[in-house]
């Protein structure tokens, strides 16, 4: 297949990548190094080739794996969750109003204490929501997934800066809404493309920021994407996490889970503290945490409320910390 290095109109000077058009390989330059190549296909080739699976939802703990989220439904669900307004994701006076705008506080909290705003990586960035909330205050940001779907879903909102998409209502019937990119955001700040969070590319730069929200219990090894994070971080740099700590054999095998289990003394394992020794094991220090509400709507009187744990880490500057300093500081 042939590999084409054309400029994107959506693109800034430093992005180059090939327009995705059908299937063929795509050269991604950043700021005049070459990072990758990756395969880009239709996004209606991905839709209609998985019709078997189109009402399989992301909400469900019957199915798991990273198929879940190449289904059309996923998409859909995706694109409300990260663009849907406060009145179609939640079209009720009573209900938990502060999990509305996940992806607006997720980029806040990021820009809030990051010391420089050049660039960010948004890791498990789904349809985009977020790495575009990011654009507000990043000149450059990156937004890679695992979904080939959803990746397709977040160009295509790039491109378009909208996309329709149907919600269930009740039953079989279903209602087509309007995912909309906020007025106001630099779309071509923003850079898609597919990739595994257990094994980025290694020319990818530093960043000012990188993000993964909800991505630790739905990868199948959640410690090789934690070892990848001091090369991606600039040294004062932050790094914000945001999981549920949801864990599923069906994404991340049980042997590899950072907590909820015993140990074989009968000591609960709690995530948050495993996340916490790992990232002081690896020159991190806490700035922050905090309770990260989300809402994600299964049809119009039925919702998956979850309540993230967020926690912003800064890569030091120098080096200091020995193993015997090594201390969980988080509390839940």
């Amino acid at each position: 297949m042939a590999t084409t290095t054309a400029q994107s109109s959506l693109m800034p000077s430093s992005f180059y990548m090939g327009a995705a058009v059908g299937g063929f390989s795509v050269l991604v330059v950043w700021g005049g190094a070459a990072l990758l190549t990756t395969k880009s296909h239709s996004a209606a080739g991905t839709k209609s080739g998985r019709s078997e699976d189109h009402e399989r939802s992301t909400t469900s703990s019957a199915g798991g794996g990273a198929a879940a989220y190449e289904t059309r439904k996923a998409v859909d669900e995706y694109l409300q969750f990260h663009f849907g307004s406060a009145s179609d994701l939640l079209p009720y006076s009573q209900g938990p109003k502060g999990a509305l705008n996940f992806t607006g506080r997720l980029a806040a909290l990021c820009s809030k204490y990051a010391s420089s705003r050049n660039d960010a990586l948004d890791v498990g960035c789904a349809v985009g929501g977020a790495s575009f909330e990011l654009a507000k205050t990043f000149k450059q940001v990156i937004g890679i997934d695992y979904s080939h779907a959803f990746v397709e879903a977040a160009q295509d909102m790039q491109q378009s800066g909208s996309r329709e998409y149907e919600a269930a209502l009740e039953g079989d019937i279903k209602a087509t809404y309007t995912a909309t990119v906020p007025q106001g955001i630099h779309r071509d700040r923003v850079l898609f493309m597919q990739g595994d969070a257990c094994a980025l590319p290694s020319a990818l730069p530093q960043f000012d920021v990188v993000l993964a929200a909800n991505l630790l219990c739905r990868l199948p090894d959640p410690m090789m994407f934690i070892t990848q994070l001091p090369a991606l971080v600039r040294p004062g740099g932050v790094v914000v996490l945001v999981s549920p700590y949801s864990w599923l054999a069906a994404w991340t095998p049980k042997k590899k889970w950072f907590g909820g289990h015993e140990a074989q003394d009968g000591t609960p394992l709690r995530s948050a503290d495993a996340v916490a020794k790992l990232m002081l094991g690896r020159e991190f220090e806490l700035l922050h945490q905090e309770d990260m509400p989300f809402l994600i709507r299964e049809h119009v009187r039925k919702f998956q409320w979850g309540c993230s744990h967020a926690c912003v880490w800064r890569r030091k500057k120098q080096s200091h910390t020995s193993d015997q300093d090594v201390t969980a500081t988080i509390s839940i």
